[in-house]
Formats: C-alpha cells, sequence, structure tokens
C-alpha cells in the first residue's frame, strides 16, 4: 500500500485520536478551572490572559491617542 493510500485510508483514525486529546485536554482544563473557583484561587493561565488583554488595550489606547493628537496637530485654527 502507497502512503497517499494509507494517508486516506487512515485519516478518519488521525481524526478520533485528535478528537480524543482534545476532550482529554478540555476536560482537563474545565476541571483545573473548578478546582481554582473552588478553592478561590486564580490561576495562572487566567493571570497572563489578563495581562494580554490589558497590555492589548494599553497598546489601543496609545495608537488612538497618537492618531488624534497627529489629526489635532495638522487643523489650521488660524
Amino acid at each position: 500500500m502507497s502512503y497517499s493510500q494509507h494517508n486516506t485510508t487512515n485519516k478518519g483514525a488521525d481524526m478520533s485520536v485528535w478528537k480524543q486529546m482534545w476532550d482529554y485536554y478540555n476536560i482537563q482544563r474545565l476541571a483545573s478551572r473548578e478546582r481554582d473557583t473552588e478553592r478561590g484561587e486564580v490561576s495562572a493561565t487566567t493571570v497572563i490572559m489578563t495581562a494580554a488583554l490589558i497590555a492589548l488595550a494599553i497598546a489601543v489606547g496609545a495608537t488612538i491617542s497618537g492618531r488624534v493628537r497627529d489629526k489635532a496637530n495638522t487643523i489650521n485654527l488660524g
């Protein structure tokens, strides 16, 4: 059997393995979140995602502020 034939015949099996892995890690993530919630703790993932969102908000705010300032400086008042 050639590689292409083997690859197409096992495609469903490969997807099944990926689905099982996805389900396993998703269940672990949800269980971890539930344990953290019960203990009143914040997970490292939550802290990292919050920090990333704050950094993104600051970057967007700085960009908008710079554009508004540049536009205001080009207005002829006299």
